[in-house]
């Protein structure tokens, strides 16, 4: 099988949500670590430690607790960066390092607001992408209102 008939069977979702902010309000919290603690986690869980170096090549990294006491840490790098339009980076957890997958956020100007597209791709597993889909709504969810 090519390479590529392979990643592209690997399994992957899309989320969309419209926020009441300009792209450069909702950029910036992708992109400002004081920000990133505000919304990161997929539940109220405080996020401990943020890390953005925003560019081709720089790195970040994101440590939160889950309610259940959890502790959680993703990192990768920035692959692709246009500022207040598109994020694209790997990702991978610190406990499954092997298992990499890769995340893009692109954002428009979406009436009074912004329309943000999230797609993560390259699963390991469907269970893999079916709690990120959890994950990830929780992380939407708070960002939203920061907004609000």
């Amino acid at each position: 099988m090519p390479a590529q008939a392979k990643l592209a069977t690997k399994p992957s979702l899309t989320l969309k949500r419209h926020f009441n902010a300009t792209p450069e309000a909702v950029y910036a919290a992708w992109t400002d670590p004081e920000k990133i603690v505000t919304w990161f986690g997929p539940d109220a869980g405080p996020v401990t430690q943020a890390e953005a170096d925003v560019r081709i090549g720089g790195h970040y990294a994101v440590t939160f607790f889950t309610e259940d006491g959890e502790e959680h840490h993703v990192s990768g790098v920035y692959r692709e960066v246009v500022p207040n339009r598109k994020l694209a980076f790997t990702w991978a957890w610190r406990t499954m390092p092997e298992r990499e997958s890769f995340v893009t956020v692109l954002i428009r100007p979406d009436g009074d607001g912004s329309l943000l597209t999230l797609i993560h791709e390259q699963f390991f597993d469907e269970p893999a992408r079916d709690r990120h889909r959890v994950g990830w709504t929780g992380c939407l969810d708070k960002l939203d209102r920061l907004f609000a």
